[in-house]
């Protein structure tokens, strides 16, 4: 891509831009917004693009995973791989709330931002270091927000009208992280976007390129949380309080616990992971025994574990009963 220095965007954007010091990257970041030659529409596109592109690029690795019977030694659910009738049936209801609810919604973030400070097409970009902090402050405040907002939505009005479609599969799998009531797409949507926007209130100091670094990563953390895969080199086995999908897919089996996303430490400090705690003391000491007396423990445990979740969820549905 290149950019023609007479343009009109050109002078009106990057007049006094010394473009031998930027980065590769930051050409083409100007070279972006002087080819759309319109900051808004190169702001929303290049916005929807990358949650397009990042969403459905990290699913595909699963949906070949789940493919591959050499990878059922660590699916945490072996028995219930979702079939291609249901990954497109979880693919139809992704895309229509992409366009229906996020489109819009990341559309109007980047005009609402910029209102309270935020640089969308500025350059030099920051730097690692100054994006850091920011972006762990926002998993940080988007973890308490999602632990408080998904357990709202347990409760038997929110649950019986909205949640329930995302508990459809209570083996999860990389699509379905998004898989939802578009109402609880804008729910949840609002501690991703509620973060950097009152950082950017507070600070007048933030770049759009750190909120698409947390939103890749807020992505990848999301699909592989319901990617119901635990392998020995995932994240929560070298970062401790890091949830992942083990913790994940016990929500969506139990019904009743882990309801934080990122961080297991909410769920432990509300007392919301009880349950959890005892399920995997119980496997734990399972590891003791014979291979085939451990896997018989373990199918046992999670059969024990669903059948309590069906009848937690027909409470809430049926008797609006709530834990």
């Amino acid at each position: 891509m290149t950019f023609n220095s007479t343009s009109t965007s050109f002078a009106d954007l990057y007049a006094d831009t010394d473009y031998s010091s930027l980065t590769w990257f930051e050409q083409q970041w100007v070279a972006w917004y002087v080819w759309i030659d319109n900051p808004i529409i190169a702001t929303g596109l290049m916005s929807f693009l990358l949650h397009e592109i990042v969403y459905f690029g990290r699913s595909i690795p699963w949906i070949i995973i789940d493919a591959l019977p050499y990878f059922r030694r660590w699916k945490l659910q072996a028995t219930k791989i979702p079939t291609p009738q249901e990954q497109w049936e979880c693919t139809k209801q992704v895309l229509f709330a992409h366009f229906t609810i996020e489109l819009p919604t990341i559309w109007l973030f980047h005009p609402l931002a910029e209102s309270i400070g935020m640089s969308t097409y500025q350059v030099p970009l920051p730097s690692l270091r100054t994006m850091a902090p920011q972006v762990f402050f926002f998993f940080f405040f988007e973890d308490l927000f999602h632990w408080a907002a998904h357990r709202a939505l347990h409760t038997p009005l929110l649950y019986k009208h909205i949640h329930k479609i995302h508990h459809k599969y209570s083996a999860p799998f990389g699509l379905a992280a998004e898989y939802a009531h578009p109402a609880e797409v804008l729910i949840l949507g609002t501690g991703t976007l509620m973060g950097p926007l009152l950082y950017c209130a507070l600070t007048r100091n933030f770049h759009i390129v750190t909120m698409y670094v947390w939103i890749t990563l807020r992505l990848f953390q999301a699909i592989d949380a319901h990617s119901g895969y635990d392998f020995p080199w995932s994240l929560q086995h070298i970062v401790p309080f890091w949830s992942g999908a083990e913790h994940h897919d016990f929500h969506h089996m139990s019904f009743t616990n882990n309801f934080s996303t990122s961080f297991r430490w909410w769920d432990r400090i509300f007392g919301t992971d009880t349950n959890y705690l005892k399920y995997r003391e119980r496997i734990n000491q399972a590891k003791g025994r014979s291979t085939e007396e451990r896997l018989a423990i373990e199918r046992q445990l999670l059969e024990q574990v669903e059948r309590e979740g069906i009848e937690a969820e027909r409470d809430v549905v049926r008797n609006g009963k709530h834990d």
